[in-house]
C-alpha cells in the first residue's frame, strides 16, 4: 500500500505565515523532510512522535543530494505513512519540485502541492511596499541569481531586468548581484535604480536594507554573510512612504 506525500510551503519562516492547510498536514504527518529554512519553530507544529528528518541544501555547506531526497520521499511513501516534504517559500519557486514530483510519479505514488507565502511577498510585506503599483510597475518578475554552478545564469533576458517600469526578485543572488548589476548597468538601467535587501525573513534576525543597485553591489563585492536573502530592486523598492 502506498502512502501520500503532501509538499508543503513553509513561507519564509515565520510560523503566523503557514496556511491552515500547512498546519492540518504537519499535524497528520507520520515523517516530515524539512528544508533548513523550513525548521525552527515551525517544526514545533510537527505530530508529537513524527519522524523528523533533515535534507536541506545551503550553497556552499554539506547538503543532502536532490537523488537522495527523492529516493526518501519514495521509500518513505511506498510504505504506506503520510509524508509532508516541507520547503521553504512557495514550494513551487524555485524548490527543485517538479524533480521530487518527477520520482513520485515513477513511482506511482500520490501527491498534493500546497502553496505558500513566497520570499517575495514577504520581503515587499515587511519592506511595507506592493510589488505592483497601477500605471507604472505593472509587470513582476522573479528570477535566480545562481545557475547550477552557482554563477551568474548567462541567459538572462537582460533586456527584461533593465526595464524600469518592473518590479523585480532576485532569489539566491547575493554572490552573483555586483555581475548582475555591471550586466544591468551595461543595458541601460541606472545605478541609483531603489533596491531592497531583505536577510532572514520571518526571524529575529531579520534585516531590510533600503539603498540602490549599485551601492548594493558595492556592498556585496566586500563580502556576503551566511544570511539567506532575497533582492528587490526597481521604483518601488525606494518606496518608504
Amino acid at each position: 500500500m502506498s502512502g501520500f506525500v503532501s509538499f508543503v510551503s513553509a513561507g519564509p519562516g515565520d510560523p503566523e505565515l503557514l496556511t491552515l492547510k500547512a498546519l492540518a498536514r504537519l499535524r497528520d504527518a507520520d515523517v516530515v523532510l524539512y528544508d533548513d529554512l523550513a525548521s525552527g519553530a515551525i517544526l514545533d507544529h510537527a505530530r508529537p512522535g513524527a519522524s523528523l528528518i533533515a535534507v536541506g541544501k545551503r550553497a556552499g555547506r554539506p547538503s543532502a543530494k536532490q537523488e537522495h531526497v527523492n529516493r526518501l520521499l519514495v521509500d518513505y511513501a511506498a510504505t504506506g505513512v503520510r509524508v509532508v516534504r516541507l520547503k521553504s517559500g512557495d514550494a513551487g519557486i524555485f524548490g527543485r519540485l517538479e524533480e521530487e514530483i518527477d520520482a513520485l510519479r515513477q513511482a506511482g505514488i500520490g501527491y498534493e502541492i500546497i502553496p505558500g507565502v513566497t520570499s517575495a511577498c514577504a520581503a515587499a510585506a515587511a519592506g511595507g511596499i506592493p510589488l505592483t503599483r497601477r500605471h507604472t510597475s505593472r509587470r513582476v518578475q522573479f528570477i535566480t541569481g545562481a545557475d547550477v554552478t552557482g554563477q551568474l545564469p548567462a541567459d538572462l533576458n537582460w533586456a527584461a531586468l533593465a526595464d524600469p517600469d518592473s518590479t523585480t526578485v532576485v532569489y539566491m543572488g547575493k554572490r552573483t548581484f555586483p555581475a548582475l548589476v555591471a550586466k544591468l548597468i551595461e543595458h541601460g538601467m541606472a545605478a541609483d535604480t531603489p533596491a531592497l535587501l531583505a536577510e532572514s525573513l520571518g526571524r529575529d534576525d531579520q534585516r531590510l536594507l533600503r539603498t540602490t543597485i549599485g551601492a548594493l553591489a558595492q556592498e556585496l563585492a566586500q563580502g556576503v554573510g551566511p544570511a539567506t536573502a532575497v533582492i528587490l530592486f526597481g521604483a518601488l523598492a525606494g518606496d518608504d512612504s
